[in-house]
């Protein structure tokens, strides 16, 4: 039987029992503020310590003593607090900076704090390595900053300050991560007349489609709000309510990955979708864990690892069941993995290969993983590896197909294929259309605050420098170079 849901109770003291919970001195040294953000997550998630201690099963004391900063943390307790708070990876990474010694001046600063790997050797590129984002608190939201070398990278700055003077009808649908609920209580989530689990697939539905509209910064805090109550729900639950509300829980789990993959932050990505393939092996799901697999060499491309995607992939391959379009997609990821090789025999063979496996499969197929793969996904993805290997024409002439043939709604994926068909042209050594083109993704790329637009972007402002003379050309770079902030 399904519990009751119900409302969550309120905030209480550091010991539980409603007492003031002792000052702290976060800017004192990186271990006080680490302790810092340990509380502030806790205590945003309406927990004691106590009520944590008992989710955690680490000493309480040691617990208190670790977020005054009066000891420092084992990775071991800040990794449990991040999983149990539903935290994304950023206590981890806060950690992990201090660690490296990156002082507390670094850390409570929200623009650039350090310089680190691009994409690009070119003015412009887009970092593309985590640790260069600086880290805010749990209402952080990445927006694209141009450093003082000319690169733009994305930086997360705190929610208040981003409503308060940056763009608070940007992320208008945003709301505050719900406060997880205590043992005994669940969020108020559907009617008590409502099927939970469909409750759960219909929000699932929603914010896919919002994602294409309003891109991924405003619906991460949506999804992690999903996980958290559904991890509090099955603590009341039982058997084959358990097991769905778990396979749920994975799914929602890898949209998590997805929205943060197309925000650029691939660590905190990684890190969603790796929890999502280990949830996978409980939920009695076979097909969601090969699409999870396939998810991972999807990735594992963007970041420009070809060993990875083609290794993840052809591992997906061998454990989809036949006559599934599973096959299909990762075939589809591998051959871009060949692209990055620069294996042009083998990415074209990886793709012919990917196109007769969709048209072996089953026309009335028993999952639902893949079912959007089709000759038209295929194409899209064999003309960015064709860019990737130095064909540029072919390229720029795949990506146009793919956009004429887009169905409406498909708002964000037009802006990430006109981005790659602008830097296709500018490989063609047409500037102008590439201009012309890159404007056009530049637009939704603003709106929808996807990083996978921006990096291409940030390339083709690169690529497009030796005719910065042309007007097409500088006015593109001014409208790049207006759209982003800047480092202070």
């Amino acid at each position: 039987m399904w519990p009751p849901l119900v409302g969550h109770v309120g905030h209480i003291g550091e010991d539980g029992v409603g007492q003031r919970p002792n000052e702290l001195t976060p800017h004192k040294s990186p271990q006080h503020y680490l302790g810092a953000e340990m509380r502030a997550w806790r205590t945003q998630r309406e927990l004691s310590l106590a009520k944590l201690k008992a989710r955690i099963r680490y000493d309480y004391s040691y617990m208190g003593r670790a977020e005054r900063g009066e000891q420092a943390p084992s990775a071991s307790l800040v990794r449990a607090y991040d999983d149990a708070l539903g935290a994304g990876g950023a206590l981890v990474r806060l950690q992990e900076m201090i660690q490296s010694g990156v002082g507390v001046d670094v850390l409570s600063q929200a623009h650039v704090a350090k310089a680190g790997l691009h994409v690009a050797n070119g003015q412009v590129a887009l970092a593309d390595n985590p640790d260069v984002q600086a880290l805010s608190d749990a209402e952080g939201i990445s927006v694209p900053c141009r450093t003082s070398d000319g690169r733009i990278i994305f930086v997360s700055v705190p929610r208040r300050a981003f409503l308060g003077g940056l763009g608070a009808a940007a992320v208008g649908i945003a709301g505050a991560p719900l406060a997880e609920a205590s043992s005994s209580t669940l969020p108020r989530l559907v009617a008590p007349d409502r099927n939970p689990i469909e409750h759960l697939q219909a929000i699932r539905r929603v914010l896919i489609d919002s994602d294409n509209l309003f891109g991924p910064h405003q619906l991460i805090p949506k999804v992690q709000e999903q996980i958290n109550a559904i991890t509090a729900m099955r603590e009341h639950v039982g058997g084959a309510d358990r097991r769905q509300l778990l396979q749920v829980r994975t799914q929602f789990a890898e949209l998590c990955g997805w929205f943060h993959q197309d925000a650029g932050d691939h660590r905190a990505a990684q890190y969603w979708t790796d929890r999502a393939l280990q949830w996978s092996h409980g939920a009695g799901d076979p097909d969601l864990t090969v699409y999870i697999l396939a998810r991972k060499s999807q990735l594992a491309g963007d970041m420009k690892d070809p060993v990875e995607a083609i290794d993840v992939a052809e591992a997906a391959e061998e454990t989809a069941r036949p006559r599934t379009r599973l096959a299909a997609v990762a075939a589809t990821y591998s051959a871009h993995g060949y692209a990055l090789r620069g294996d042009a025999t083998g990415t074209l063979r990886a793709y012919d290969h990917a196109q007769e496996l969709l048209h072996q499969v089953d026309p009335d197929p028993s999952t639902s993983w893949g079912v959007w793969l089709d000759d038209a996904y295929i194409d899209v993805h064999r003309a960015r590896s064709l860019s990737a290997l130095g064909d540029h024409k072919a390229a720029a002439d795949g990506f146009r197909t793919a956009i004429d043939a887009l169905p409406a709604g498909y708002h964000r994926d037009r802006g990430v294929y006109l981005a790659r068909e602008a830097l296709a042209y500018a490989g063609s050594q047409e500037a102008d259309q590439a201009a012309s083109i890159g404007l056009e993704a530049l637009s939704i790329g603003t709106e929808t605050g996807s990083a996978r637009i921006m990096t291409e972007l940030a390339q083709l402002d690169t690529d497009l420098q030796q005719w910065r003379t042309v007007p097409s050309v500088r006015e593109f770079q001014d409208a790049l170079n207006a759209s982003v902030l800047h480092e202070a």
